[in-house]
């Protein structure tokens, strides 16, 4: 799995003209699923996201996690993330999961958030979307589970 969080001061999703779904003070988290995933990187991943430090303490230092501050957190699926572009100028996704493999894996990543007591929107999983955000910082961070640094 790969994301891209993005720390924000609020994030919408719209799906054909209409808000899906909106979130102030939390994280924007782009979520890719490949063909190798499985249900232990989703929990690899869910650990180290709900327990990430990057929003300011009362000293005004990365120090507080999304629980500590009550945030939200909006997860959109983005099979773009594992593109690969080394040949040509088209991306390849061979290695983005068809949506049989990917929805119950994303859906898992999901519920598994929703425990942690983290307020929980989505995207809609193959939908055309439009994204707005305000980075607050910017703070982006990218994390992929096959490489944990």
């Amino acid at each position: 799995m790969r994301v891209v969080i993005q720390r924000v001061l609020n994030a919408k999703v719209t799906i054909n003209e209409k808000t899906y779904a909106e979130i102030n003070q939390g994280l924007l988290v782009f979520l890719g699923i490949e063909n190798a995933d499985t249900k232990e990187d989703a929990d690899w991943l869910v650990k180290k996201i709900s327990q990430l430090r990057i929003f300011s303490d009362e000293d005004g230092k990365m120090n507080s996690s999304i629980s500590d501050i009550n945030g939200a957190m909006l997860i959109v699926s983005q099979f773009t993330l594992h593109a690969k572009t080394k040949k040509g100028n088209r991306p390849s996704f061979i290695q983005a999961a068809a949506p049989k493999y990917a929805i119950p894996l994303y859906e898992y990543f999901i519920d598994e958030t929703k425990k942690k007591g983290i307020s929980v929107c989505t995207g809609e999983f193959g939908a055309n979307m439009k994204i707005q955000l305000i980075n607050d910082g910017p703070v982006t961070i990218t994390i992929d589970t096959k490489n944990k640094e």
